[in-house]
């Protein structure tokens, strides 16, 4: 069964046109554990859309897809990295992340403000109050509702 996901990058952090420069990474640098256990969940071939968080405005600007299963998160032993966990050894990592592709860029930003606008995305986990995660699960409804939007010309 493949699940849809809504992964969140900051715009200056790993913008989705990086994504598609580079064809596929892994998601790094998730801090949160029930984050990063949404990430250990995450099968191959699962949907995933990629939203622009600390932008203007923010929204989910495309799709990709994950293509290798969560493997020990490598900047979580880069001394040198923002994401760096002393805490963490290569013996008892803590954090991980699948290996995901770019899939395909929307015609537009799909704004927050649009979908909290929408009727038809008002349980998407993202619009719930308090929800700050960088991971949220998505129906493949809610999946499709957003391809939906992302592809039209109306804002």
């Amino acid at each position: 069964m493949v699940n849809c996901w809504l992964v969140k990058s900051e715009l200056a952090d790993y913008p989705l046109s990086q994504l598609k420069a580079d064809k596929k990474t892994q998601w790094t640098g998730v801090r949160n554990y029930q984050a990063r256990n949404f990430l250990q969940k995450m099968a191959i071939g699962d949907k995933l859309l990629f939203y622009h968080s600390n932008a203007e405005p923010s929204g989910v600007a495309g799709t990709a897809t994950v293509i290798k299963l969560a493997f020990p998160d490598v900047t979580q032993f880069n001394k040198k990295s923002a994401y760096f966990d002393p805490k963490s050894s290569v013996e008892k990592p803590r954090w991980f992340g699948p290996e995901i592709q770019f899939c395909s860029a929307f015609k537009r930003i799909v704004a927050l403000e649009e979908l909290r606008n929408e009727k038809r995305l008002s349980e998407l986990a993202l619009l719930q109050r308090g929800s700050r995660l960088s991971v949220h699960p998505v129906t493949a409804q809610q999946f499709g509702i957003i391809v939906e939007l992302g592809a039209s010309d109306i804002k």
